[in-house]
Parts: structure tokens; C-alpha cells; sequence
């Protein structure tokens, strides 16, 4: 045998091993590279959350996901939206003029919301992050005052909120709950993490 040969086939194993090894390293490249794209439930995460509430009645609530948070939908009564002049002297903060977490300008009314009968809120008290429960009967009622409206009890430590997610003054939570943004596209459909400004 001629070292001709001999180079020639150890050229050729060379060949084939590169390449062998090249196409390896792609095999284990691509997932690793596309490990750092986000995964489509991330990207969904922070997308905007289009519900309907043609089936939503007076006094229900309904509760969507955006961004890994509850987002309550509350369709009030007229009760519930007349017991909002009732319960402003006792809310600590009537105008949402705090900005912990801001409110957008569109909810800086009485009940915080576009539409009167509608309430959209984040679900998570402002104090520790608790979901306070509903609360929605008026009257007495255990941890709650006697001249109680109706609205929110969070049970870890006390913290009650109106039908419009104002904190009552004296309360652990240090902010009424947070209105995320979200816009009307019909009288059935509400979108969640986006309004107009958007």
C-alpha cells in the first residue's frame, strides 16, 4: 500500500467525520438557539385577551386570565352602581389620584370604568397580592361593617373594597385595584391589555 492511499482514505474518514460532526453540531444548535425565542404561551401571555360578555347578567362576575392575573368583569347592578355614592367618604382614595397603580384616565370616575354598568379590574389586592373574595350581598356580614354596600373582602388581612375596587380607609392594602387597560370593540366584546392609545 502507497502513503498515497492510505492519505486518501484517511482524507476521505476525515470528510465524513467533519461533515458527521457538522451536521450533529446543526441537530444541536437549532433547539438550543430556538430556546431563546419565547415559547408561544409566553408570547400569548402579554398579548391582548379578547372576551365576550354577551352572556354576562346584572350583578355576575366573570374572571379571565391576562398577562398570569385574574381579571374580574363585573356587570353591576343599578343597586351596586348607586351604592358607589354611598361608600365614597369611606374609600381612601375616591379619585384614583394614587399611582402605585396607575389608572387610565378613561376609568377615573366614580366607578372606574368606561361604561358605568361595567367594571374591569385585576383581581389581586394591592396589600400582598391575596384575591380578595366577593362579597356582594349589603348588610352585616362576619369581618365586614354593619352599613356594608357590598363589593370585596380580602381574607388574609382584612382589606375590603367597593363595587368600583376602592380600598376603604384604614385598610392594609395601600391602593384600590388595579384597572388594567381594555376597550369595547362592540357592545359584546371587551379587549384586555390594549385601548385606543395602544
Amino acid at each position: 500500500m502507497s502513503n498515497t492511499t492510505v492519505d486518501a482514505s484517511k482524507r476521505t474518514w476525515l470528510i465524513a467525520s467533519g461533515c458527521a460532526g457538522v451536521v450533529g453540531g446543526a441537530a444541536t444548535a437549532v433547539p438550543f438557539v430556538a430556546s431563546f425565542q419565547p415559547s408561544e404561551r409566553a408570547k400569548a401571555a402579554g398579548a391582548p385577551v379578547e372576551v365576550d360578555i354577551s352572556a354576562l347578567r346584572p350583578g355576575e362576575k366573570m374572571t379571565v386570565e391576562w398577562r398570569g392575573k385574574p381579571v374580574w368583569i363585573l356587570k353591576r347592578t343599578p343597586e351596586q352602581i348607586a351604592s358607589l355614592q354611598k361608600t365614597e367618604p369611606q374609600v381612601a382614595d375616591p379619585k384614583s389620584d394614587r399611582n402605585a397603580y396607575p389608572t387610565p384616565d378613561y376609568a377615573k370616575n366614580q366607578g372606574r370604568s368606561i361604561k358605568p354598568e361595567l367594571f374591569v379590574a385585576v383581581g389581586i389586592c394591592s396589600h400582598l397580592g391575596c384575591s380578595p373574595s366577593d362579597k356582594m350581598q349589603p348588610g352585616p356580614q362576619p369581618s365586614l361593617p354593619d352599613d356594608w354596600q357590598g363589593g370585596f373582602l380580602c381574607p388574609c388581612h382584612g382589606s375590603t373594597f367597593d363595587f368600583a375596587g376602592r380600598v376603604f380607609k384604614n385598610k392594609p392594602a395601600p391602593d384600590n385595584l388595579e384597572v388594567p387597560p381594555h376597550m369595547y370593540l362592540s357592545d359584546t366584546r371587551l379587549l384586555i391589555g390594549e385601548d385606543k392609545k395602544g
